[in-house]
């Protein structure tokens, strides 16, 4: 039986499950429809279409992981579930993050302007670069998640089953310093999205200064191109140090006594970043925002015409 606490996390969980899918899997459609229609598809959609199809994996495995920990934690217990989960939660998380740093180095590439050599030649093979990362991105995730995964911690917990009372703290630790370890693969990610926000600043502070000395005005297409890169990738690293100190505030929980309302909080902050960044993106990106506003009017109208006939 649930108690209240319980019963407005599992309501909140889901409904922020439901708009993050919502959400990512708007992305996916608008995009799918349109490479239907014209037989092509963009460099940009392909990254938004990997990313939120990452994210939609990821909503899935945190919401199932949450209902496991509150309705049945001794099923934790069975090493193959606990394995099968934390490979497909890393995978999905390692993904959202690198196919969000690639997205973070298309709009480098594409708005920035530096005159380094190696800069230019990375601006001319960007769709290589970008495929690229976007495989190997892949790759790094699947391979880091399943070896990581294989065994490696059944080890240290087997070799510690003096008496259950210890045996219950070391799995509580190993578990936690596990799902630590399985996070620092996020660390390169994230560090090319800062190095591409800095660069991105830096090209802003030359463009700005070009046009201070050529007196044009400073409100002009690259100016603008240049803010909304920026404030792109300021809310993602925003929300994603959000979505990590959440992640240790659920981790921690495993290794305090009654931490079940830390690990709720916790999980309720930390679906706010797969849910939430979906749809920035679609404010970001024009064909996006305007096939969303147009489903906004069309539901708009069917409301209307509905509250008109009902008595």
């Amino acid at each position: 039986m649930l108690n209240t606490m319980e019963a407005i996390y599992m309501i909140l969980i889901a409904g922020e499950m439901t708009i993050g899918i919502w959400g990512n899997g708007f992305i996916v459609l608008v995009n799918c429809i349109g490479w239907l229609k014209k037989r092509d598809i963009s460099l940009i959609d392909i990254i938004l279409v990997s990313l939120a199809i990452s994210r939609i994996c990821l909503l899935c495995v945190i919401f199932l992981d949450g209902i496991i920990t509150l309705l049945s934690p001794e099923t934790y217990d069975q090493d193959e579930l606990m394995n099968i989960l934390d490979v497909f939660w890393t995978l999905c998380n390692h993904s959202s993050v690198w196919f969000t740093s690639c997205l973070s180095i298309f709009y480098l590439l594409r708005i920035a302007n530096i005159s380094h050599p190696f800069f230019l030649w990375m601006k001319l093979k960007i769709n290589r670069i970008i495929l690229g990362i976007l495989l190997v991105s892949f790759l790094i995730s699947l391979i880091f998640s399943i070896s990581l995964n294989e065994g490696s911690w059944n080890y240290f917990k087997v070799n510690h089953e003096e008496n259950i009372t210890w045996e219950f703290k070391v799995s509580k630790i190993a578990n936690a310093f596990k799902q630590i370890t399985l996070n620092l693969g996020a660390i390169p990610p994230f560090v090319l999205c800062l190095i591409s926000f800095l660069l991105l600043l830096f090209s802003l502070f030359r463009h700005t200064k070009q046009m201070k000395f050529h007196a044009t005005g400073f409100r002009d297409p690259s100016t603008e191109a240049h803010m909304r890169a920026i404030k792109a990738v300021i809310i993602f690293l925003m929300l994603f140090i959000m979505y990590y100190v959440a992640f240790l505030v659920v981790t921690s929980s495993l290794m305090i006594p009654q931490g079940k309302l830390a690990m709720m909080f916790g999980g309720i902050i930390t679906v706010i970043f797969p849910s939430s960044h979906s749809f920035i993106l679609i404010m970001g990106n024009g064909k996006l925002r305007e096939a969303f506003l147009k489903v906004l009017r069309i539901l708009k109208c069917f409301h209307k015409r509905r509250s008109f006939f009902v008595p």
